[in-house]
């Protein structure tokens, strides 16, 4: 029978992995965000692309630049909230792993 100790750690253990999941989330969300941002340039050189025989690229250089750097801030900045995404929620799951193996009656409600 578990003592009343065990039974409080186990308690914060299982509140531990509830906090890591909800963080998991997080990230989750925010490699959505960064997928989100990642297509609007990709959607806008598109329509660039599709439309280049109505115009010169010599006549609306001045609107072709900042567009193409307004793109690239965006691609990096999407690619940059993937992979940060990518990075926490691998060492989310490692620590929760962790947990897991080290009690191991917490085990059979974490998948």
């Amino acid at each position: 029978m578990p003592r009343n100790s065990e039974i409080e750690i186990e308690g914060i253990v299982f509140n531990e992995v509830q906090l890591l999941l909800a963080e998991k989330r997080t990230s989750l969300a925010a490699m959505r965000t960064g997928i989100a941002v990642l297509a609007l340039p990709l959607s806008v050189l598109s329509v660039l692309i599709a439309t280049s025989k109505y115009y010169d690229v010599i006549q609306v250089i001045h609107l072709f630049v900042p567009a193409l750097v307004i793109s690239a801030v965006l691609f990096f900045l999407g690619s940059y909230l993937i992979i940060r995404g990518i990075m926490r929620i691998r060492s989310y799951d490692r620590i929760i792993l962790k947990l897991k193996q080290k009690y191991s009656r917490i085990a059979e409600f974490i998948e």
